[in-house]
């Protein structure tokens, strides 16, 4: 929304009027701001590249995923439906020799590192996309889309691998703008040890090598290129052509380049709309690094006594399209941000306020509301809009010092923190997240135990009803029964 004043006639004053305002998105693929809209109605089909599970994910890797689960937020936040995959590349080079080297098969090494990441996602607060999604649960897909390629003339096989044309691909090159003809064989295009027709063709398929996982399909033994595999996942659930696609910027090329020109040589298709990329960010200036010493991943920080919300905040602060500088002091700063935000809630919530409503504050209020959302609607601008929240907390509390607020400017106050927060979600703390994750498992295990209950009194098996309501007492569930059906409360010492 955006909040404009609306000349009145003379003997009128001017009025406050809330405009709503589109999302506009950068797309990398046109190099501009679009004014954001979804192909189907009211649905956004969104694809993430999810982690690659060799190791233990860092916090580069993680501003990406937290400032894809800002957009996520927003979408719902604007009225949005969803349906989000997020792919887990479970085979590729990196998971291959690690396993090996830990003695594991691979479906038992990447185990262990989906688990760590899912773990770290809840702890940051990330929410689960619709689907999450495995490479090795989608060779079948992989192979029939290779099948495609070979038919449209756009893949060949050479000593049992099987590769990607680029020649035969008119558009290739459309979304990093790089000049094909330049593009030689190096650190960032595929090179194969088998025999190619040319050094920039990619790898579709790779035949199986001796020591290392592989399938039996009808392309031969062995196993999916990295490229196909997000091609296959994202079109097998959001159609051929979907709304967004994000990533950290260092995927443009060559991984979402081939992606483009494997999903739209196979089906003829436009095949993503918008592409949302996420900068990396930096350490106290210099490019994270082991060798540095300054290559951290979110256990690294949590060890040291940091917390998650902390470190959301800061990933979150700036924009996506510019590079963070992570410091100890910015993490630090992040964590005094979060307090002040809880120390105003806690406020409004405890402090007696004068009776009535104070009209300049509920005017900042409806202000702060409508920048808030405008600073979202422009890009995904982060920085802006903490600006707008911050800037009126600290408008507010002066006020509140000098006797300018009122109990009826409270509700407005909360409810510009909780919009806040649905986007953000760093004002709980850890111990009322847990206990409010507590409740919500509880609340589910519940529903079905008084489900359960209602089908033992209607057998008239009344024994089994009164042993279920005991179970549940003795959890601190009192159990009413009512006209309108079983209703449940906890004991205040529950």
């Amino acid at each position: 929304m955006r909040l404009v004043f609306i000349r009145g006639e003379s003997s009128r004053p001017a009025m406050l009027k809330l405009i709503p305002m589109a999302l506009r998105l950068y797309n990398t693929l046109t190099n501009r701001e679009e004014e954001f809209a979804p192909l189907e109605d009211n649905l956004v089909r969104m694809y993430s590249c999810g982690p690659t599970v060799y190791d233990y994910a860092h916090i580069g890797n993680y501003r990406t995923f937290v400032l894809q689960d800002i957009l996520r937020r927003f979408l719902k936040f604007k009225g949005y439906e969803l349906l989000h995959v997020m792919n887990i590349t479970d085979v590729d080079d990196k998971t291959i020799r690690n396993a090996k080297a830990a003695g594991l098969s691979l479906r038992e090494y990447t185990d262990r590192f989906t688990a760590a990441f899912l773990e770290d996602a809840e702890k940051l607060r990330l929410e689960k996309p619709e689907k999450l999604v495995r490479a090795t649960d989608h060779i079948p897909e992989m192979v029939e889309l290779i099948r495609q390629l070979e038919a449209r003339g756009l893949a060949y096989t050479s000593d049992g691998s099987v590769y990607y044309r680029i020649a035969s691909f008119a558009g290739y090159g459309k979304l990093s703008k790089l000049d094909v003809a330049g593009i030689m064989p190096g650190a960032r295009v595929d090179v194969e040890e088998y025999e190619k027709e040319h050094p920039r063709d990619f790898a579709l398929w790779k035949a199986a090598k001796e020591g290392e996982p592989f399938w039996e399909t009808e392309l031969g033994p062995g196993r999916p290129g990295w490229h196909i595999e997000c091609s296959a996942m994202s079109m097998k659930y959001l159609g051929p052509s979907f709304d967004i696609h994000t990533g950290g910027s260092d995927l443009v090329f060559p991984h979402h380049e081939n992606e483009i020109a494997q999903s739209e040589g196979a089906t003829g298709r436009p095949f993503v709309r918008f592409w949302f990329h996420c900068e990396h960010l930096i350490v106290d200036g210099k490019k994270m690094s082991k060798s540095l010493g300054n290559f951290y991943t979110l256990r690294d920080l949590l060890g040291q006594g940091f917390s998650p919300d902390s470190m959301r905040y800061l990933l979150a602060s700036v924009p996506y399209r510019k590079q963070l500088n992570f410091t100890f002091d910015g993490l630090r700063q992040a964590a005094s941000s979060i307090e002040r935000l809880r120390n105003f809630r806690l406020r409004l919530q405890t402090e007696r306020f004068a009776e009535g409503q104070e009209p300049a504050a509920a005017e900042l209020l409806a202000r702060a509301a409508a920048d808030f959302e405008a600073a979202l609607d422009d890009d995904i601008n982060t920085a802006a809009a903490l600006g707008a929240v911050f800037e009126t907390i600290r408008e507010l509390n002066t006020a509140a010092d000098a006797g300018r607020f009122r109990a009826g400017n409270v509700p407005a106050a909360l409810a510009l923190l909780e919009r806040f927060d649905r986007i953000f979600d760093v004002l709980e703390t850890e111990a009322e997240r847990h206990r409010s994750n507590e409740l919500q498992r509880l609340a589910v295990e519940v529903d079905e135990e008084l489900r359960q209950r209602a089908e033992a009194r209607k057998a008239r098996n009344f024994a089994l009803a009164d042993q279920i309501r005991q179970q549940l007492l003795d959890r601190g569930v009192i159990i009413e029964d009512t006209k309108e059906g079983a209703r449940w409360k906890l004991k205040s010492s529950a």
